[in-house]
């Protein structure tokens, strides 16, 4: 199995973050937010979503699903799923971007060369069209030993 990140950890990425890790993977929930980690550490969600808190259990229990704030903590991952919030910008009809921006921003120094193949960046984040290549020139740019492929 390999060891994802997740970055963003609202209901998009923790349930896929405990999801992953319930199917044998190594997964890193990473958040800005310390009450928001504290809650899933403890086996909670901050969210509502019916059988989600005993998943979360079960995935924490294994060992194989951790959460924290610390960027550091994706290193080494094999892929990194961003499943930030893009909420509409105000007054306009438009995504704001800023978390996405921030997401990759954090995980740009901790990409490198990995032995099993190329790091994979998956954008799970609601994005409009022409973002994905815009990600990939800063990836390729801010971490060029990466080898790093956004899908």
């Amino acid at each position: 199995m390999m060891k994802l990140s997740v970055i963003g950890c609202g209901y998009l990425g923790a349930v896929h973050a405990a999801c992953m890790a319930e199917l044998g993977h190594e997964v890193v929930g990473l958040e800005v937010d310390p009450r928001k980690v504290a809650l899933l550490r403890s086996g909670r969600a901050p969210f509502h979503e019916p059988g989600f808190d005993d998943l979360l259990v079960h995935a924490l229990a294994t060992g194989r699903l951790t959460f924290t704030t610390d960027p550091a903590a994706v290193a080494g991952a094999q892929v990194h799923f961003i499943c930030v919030g893009t909420p509409q910008q105000d007054g306009r009809y438009a995504a704001d971007l800023t978390y996405v921006d921030a997401a990759v921003e954090a995980l740009l120094p901790h990409l490198g060369p990995h032995d099993d193949g190329p790091v994979v960046v998956v954008g799970k984040s609601t994005v409009p069209v022409g973002t994905a290549e815009s990600i990939a020139a800063r990836l390729t740019a801010g971490a060029p030993g990466a080898n790093a492929a956004l899908i």
